[in-house]
């Protein structure tokens, strides 16, 4: 068995200030919370969640949606959908509507001396986390399903404990 003995006074110095740096986790908090908004934004680009799944394709309805709010330079004279039109339509990714608004939108906050939170003020935010139902939510055009976009990959979880090591290193 080896052990050691944190007796000498150095030693319990450097403990200390682990400790006291540990008391107030904000600063490394915030570099956190702005790893974890770039990470976001990189899934809204791979449409793939956290756990690397990709998301649910938009459905038929969405895309419906999508392709009448079109102006009618991405039309022909019979209303359909001319070659720019179409492409448009065929690169429309999941989560992104018509501004991109989700995605705009996220941001971290640190709530207190050891938290930082994720996400969107917006008020879909939710659903488009975790999915529902029209017959939970009748305002719907259709089911939406799970598109999780917030949570932390194992490359965010490496990231975040490389972070957290580096600081409380550096007391």
């Amino acid at each position: 068995m080896l052990t050691f003995n944190l007796r000498t006074e150095a030693a319990q110095q450097g403990l200390q200030a682990v400790l006291d740096r540990a008391q107030d986790l904000r600063p490394v908090l915030e570099e956190i919370g702005q790893d974890m908004v770039e990470s976001t934004h990189q899934r809204f680009v791979s449409t793939t969640g956290p756990d690397g799944d990709a998301w649910a394709p938009n459905s038929a309805a969405t895309l419906a949606n999508y392709q009448a709010s079109f102006s009618d330079s991405l039309r022909k004279k019979d209303g359909t959908l001319n070659k720019r039109g179409q492409l448009k339509a065929s690169s429309k990714k999941p989560l992104t509507g018509n501004t991109r608004k989700l995605d705009l939108t996220i941001n971290y906050q640190v709530l207190d001396d050891k938290t930082v939170g994720v996400g969107s003020p917006e008020p879909y935010a939710a659903m488009q986390q975790y999915g529902g139902t029209k017959a939970e939510f009748p305002h719907l055009w259709g089911d939406i399903p799970a598109r999780p976009y917030l949570g932390a990959s194992d490359t965010d979880k490496s990231t975040i404990a490389r972070l957290l090591r580096g600081y409380l290193s550096s007391a």
